[in-house]
C-alpha cells in the first residue's frame, strides 16, 4: 500500500468480523481501494464503553476516521472526504 496522506491514519471501527455487514466495513474497503495505509482499532460493542471515541470526536459512534489529526465520523462523510482528497484538494 502507498501512504496517501503522509501522516497517521486510524480507522476506529466496530468488532464485526467482516467488511460486508456494517458501515465500518464500507470505510475499510474504501481505504484499501484507494491504497491508504491505516491502523485499525476495534472498539467496544457498547457505546457507553467507547470513551476513546468520545474523546476524539465528541460522540461515541463508529466508524470514525482520524486522518491528519482531523476526526471524521459517519461512513458517508468519510467516503466523500476520501474521494475529495483523492481528486486533489482545491
Amino acid at each position: 500500500m502507498t501512504t496517501v496522506t503522509g501522516m497517521a491514519t486510524t480507522l476506529h471501527r466496530c468488532r464485526t468480523a467482516t467488511d460486508w455487514l456494517c458501515p465500518c466495513g464500507r470505510v475499510a474497503r474504501e481505504l484499501r481501494r484507494q491504497g491508504v495505509d491505516y491502523d485499525e482499532v476495534r472498539v467496544a460493542w457498547r457505546k457507553g464503553d467507547r470513551d476513546e471515541i468520545g474523546t476524539l470526536s465528541g460522540q461515541r459512534r463508529v466508524p470514525l476516521l482520524v486522518i491528519e489529526g482531523e476526526a471524521i465520523c459517519d461512513s458517508l462523510r468519510i467516503v466523500e472526504h476520501l474521494e475529495w482528497r483523492r481528486a486533489g484538494r482545491p
